[in-house]
């Protein structure tokens, strides 16, 4: 299992090592849906299958909260299998999670429970204790959520048992067995530090990263649809599409169930396009944390520039940076304008290798152009 942040610089492409969220750029004008001409969202689904090894999308458009377009194309199980997949169906968002477990422990420090400049071997002292984290006390909690504490990431054969429940635990194990490449305050992807977040969410909070993060954010903001699955072989409920990944033999495997246990907070979340789209925008537009604090997850930390946003046409509604999940068997992104007026989320469901779905951010970037270019 590879848990990949996927970065969607308007019309870039793939930056598996990128910002929890990349920084908005200033809005130029304002996204109403009066003015705003969206083109055929069925017709950008069935035009990312036709990609090749897409074997379902899913897609939707909301301005200021209302859907004004919707599309499902492919299937829901590989060889057109399974019938479509509803517009509605639940999706892995992969790592568009961490700026969900982010915003929770961001609260936490806006409610006075816990500080940006709080060491980790302060807040939880066991993880120093039993040497689960190397210079547990020199790391901050603003290093944890700007990627920039050092700790290696725990991928690897240690946690890819499809059917073990890992405690958190069990991943920095993993992840302590593995070399440290940069010294801290350096950016290094790793998304051991979005568990160590979810621990200090559970022990701040008193219950756990699934029940915090219902409690602050998808109930509040009528995400009826999202859930934090807690166990090794916890689907995805309702009909959905199915992705899959080659085995050892090279041929296509089902990956539906994929271990959710070694994502937790990292990359766990299953949501919908409406849901996810609603959280987007509630961030965006400052409903969740005050600016001071939103801009702990948007500024690029220290040593790294800024990808641009903006449009992907001249005279459209300027995008921010950032918004995509990647693992084995799904793509999933949610571009949302700058004002976070405008949201397009859309859920990949493959049958390609690593390498082939490195190349899933640019067919999405197409299909934003299909949907906010005018035809020439």
């Amino acid at each position: 299992m590879i848990l990949r942040r996927a970065t969607f610089t308007s019309v870039a492409s793939l930056a598996c090592a990128a910002l929890v969220l990349s920084p908005a750029t200033p809005a130029t004008a304002s996204t109403s849906a009066d003015r705003i001409k969206v083109g055929d969202v069925q017709k950008a689904m069935e035009d990312l299958v036709k990609t090749g090894h897409v074997v379902g999308a899913i897609g939707a458009v909301y301005v200021d909260g209302k859907r004004v377009g919707k599309g499902s194309a492919g299937s829901r199980l590989l060889n057109g299998k399974g019938g479509v997949i509803p517009s509605t169906a639940r999706y892995r968002i992969g790592s568009q999670t961490k700026t969900m477990t982010a915003t929770a422990v961001l609260q936490l420090v806006k409610d006075g429970k816990l500080s940006l400049d709080d060491k980790l071997s302060e807040v939880l002292p066991e993880v120093a204790e039993k040497d689960l984290v190397e210079r547990a006390d020199e790391i901050t909690v603003r290093n944890l959520i700007q990627l920039t504490s050092g700790i290696p990431d725990y991928i690897g054969p240690d946690t890819s048992d499809p059917t073990r429940n890992y405690r958190p635990t069990d991943l920095l194990a993993a992840s302590r067995k593995n070399s440290r490449q940069v010294e801290v305050g350096t950016f290094n992807y790793s998304n051991t530090n979005y568990i160590l977040l979810g621990m200090i969410i559970e022990k701040l909070a008193g219950r756990s990263l699934a029940a915090e993060l219902k409690r602050r954010l998808f109930a509040p903001l009528g995400m009826r649809d999202t859930y934090l699955p807690t166990k090794a072989t916890e689907g995805i409920k309702g009909p959905h599409g199915h992705g899959y990944a080659p085995d050892e033999s090279g041929m296509m495997r089902d990956v539906d169930q994929l271990n959710v246990t070694a994502m937790l907070g990292a990359g766990g979340v299953v949501s919908t396009a409406h849901d996810v789209s609603a959280f987007q925008r509630a961030f965006r537009r400052g409903k969740l944390l005050p600016a001071s604090l939103t801009k702990v997850i948007t500024d690029p930390p220290p040593g790294q520039s800024a990808p641009p946003g903006g449009g992907p046409c001249a005279g459209n509604p300027e995008f921010a940076a950032g918004g995509g999940g990647s693992a084995p068997g799904f793509t999933a992104a949610t571009l949302t304008s700058s004002d976070g007026r405008l949201q397009f989320a859309v859920s990949l469901t493959l049958a390609m290798d690593d390498a082939e779905r490195g190349t899933t951010p640019t067919r999405i970037t197409n299909a934003l152009k299909s949907l906010f270019c005018p035809a020439k």
